[in-house]
């Protein structure tokens, strides 16, 4: 059978998929909006339908340790990855088989415990004598926060809320060569629900219900397991759905959601003075401290006394405090700007790509989606800054934002799809 003219030159599996949605869309029911429209197209496509990232999931043992993890994160450039029991049998159903997620997220609230039980203020104003050696009860708590932190980020309420305190220039390479660092296991910082070791979705799931958990749910990725194997099927994060929806271009009911403008959409959601963000004197672990605190995922860094951003820092990017914790020894404090130039110039040296050497990547407000989408694809970033003509920060819009854009929640969609799943209480471990 030979394809259509309107298919031609999209055989990529996203564009394929985008094609399937177009043959839903045309035999909707005439009446329906076109938010109405998507909706019943998404949830006519399984999820098991959604192209995978790679031909194998990408998991990580139990018993690995936490700078193993920090490598293995880094190299595939993952956010997070499930965590397989070493000790779960053969045959063991993919509830009993994986133990839950770890994540830069939770990396970090492990980092933030660290910085601070070895800070003067914590130590009646003597350095800690060393990593780990703040006692047993609270090595357990900095373990626990930064499992259960991963699910709660608001709830984290034994962190500080003090600013984070300056961080010497040796902070990192002292705590990556102790220990305590070589010898803490990736189950004991691994995120976990309270029957189950994440939440997943089933293959026979919708496309909508997946896109509902990545947007409306905050979910940056969503496993499905395939329950006969007792294995994740798949994983899909919110890149991987900006992508699928970069590869649609050209097909009509893309096309006229994406015509539409950021601000049409009520994008970005925020006002100019409601934006999270970091002055560039101030220390770069407060950047990731306001990062979890206030439960998102970026922050820009804004030069002293103004609004002007002068660079971006990720929650993936403590893996440079981890992996590259040379490169801040010049440094009497590690700054947030110190930070950025030290990545950069780290980065420029060894030819290796990355979001940090793009700079800034802003946008306007009467920028189209469809721009906004091709711009965050290729660029492969989380979020784009909204500045006005002078370059100051309006808002940021993310991933999850465009997402949520796309379609809406029915009332009682889920019904009691979350009963059981909550986060566990704080202290609690599975």
């Amino acid at each position: 059978m030979e394809d259509s003219p309107r298919s031609e030159g999209m055989s990529s599996p996203e564009a394929k998929l985008g094609m399937r949605v177009e043959d839903l869309w045309d035999v909707q029911e005439p009446q329906l909006t076109p938010t109405e429209k998507l909706n019943a197209c998404f949830e006519s496509v399984p999820v098991s339908a959604f192209p995978p990232a790679s031909s194998q999931v990408i998991e990580i043992k139990s018993d690995c340790s936490l700078a193993e993890a920090v490598q293995i994160l880094t190299k595939h450039r993952m956010l997070s990855a499930p965590v397989v029991d070493v000790e779960a049998a053969e045959d063991a159903s993919w509830i009993d088989r994986y133990i839950g997620i770890v994540e830069f997220a939770g990396i970090v609230v492990w980092i933030l415990y660290q910085s601070e039980l070895a800070s003067p203020r914590k130590n009646g104003g003597s350095p800690a004598p060393g990593f780990g050696t703040g006692g047993k009860e609270e090595n357990m708590t900095a373990v626990a926060a930064a499992a259960n932190g991963m699910n709660s980020p608001r709830r984290l309420k034994n962190l500080g809320f003090e600013p984070a305190e300056p961080t010497p220039g040796s902070f990192f390479e002292a705590l990556t060569s102790s220990e305590f660092y070589k010898n803490t296991k990736v189950r004991d910082i691994s995120g976990s629900f309270r029957w189950a070791p994440f939440l997943a979705l089933q293959k026979s799931n919708s496309f909508l219900t997946m896109l509902l958990l990545l947007s409306n749910y905050k979910m940056k990725s969503v496993p499905v397991v395939d329950l006969g194997e007792g294995k994740i099927d798949n994983i899909v994060t919110q890149s991987a759905v900006i992508h699928m929806l970069a590869e649609c271009v050209g097909l009509s009911w893309f096309e006229r959601w994406g015509a539409k403008k950021m601000s049409e959409l009520g994008l970005p959601t925020m006002k100019p003075d409601q934006v999270i963000k970091v002055n560039e004197d101030e220390p770069v672990l407060q950047a990731f401290k306001l990062m979890r605190k206030k439960g998102i995922g970026g922050i820009p860094v804004v030069e002293s006394g103004g609004r002007k951003a002068v660079g971006n820092i990720s929650i993936r990017d403590v893996q440079f405090l981890l992996t590259t914790p040379e490169i801040y020894r010049e440094f009497r404090s590690i700054t947030a700007k110190n930070f950025l130039v030290a990545v950069r110039k780290y980065l420029e040296q060894h030819n290796e790509a990355s979001p940090m050497l793009s700079g800034m990547i802003t946008c306007r407000r009467n920028q189209t989606v469809k721009e906004m989408i091709l711009m965050l694809d290729s660029v492969k970033i989380q979020r784009v800054y909204v500045v006005d003509e002078d370059g100051n920060l309006e808002g940021v819009i993310t991933l999850r934002d465009i997402i949520s854009k796309l379609v809406h929640e029915p009332r009682g969609y889920f019904g009691d799809f979350f009963d059981g799943v909550l986060p566990m209480p704080q202290n609690s471990r599975v």
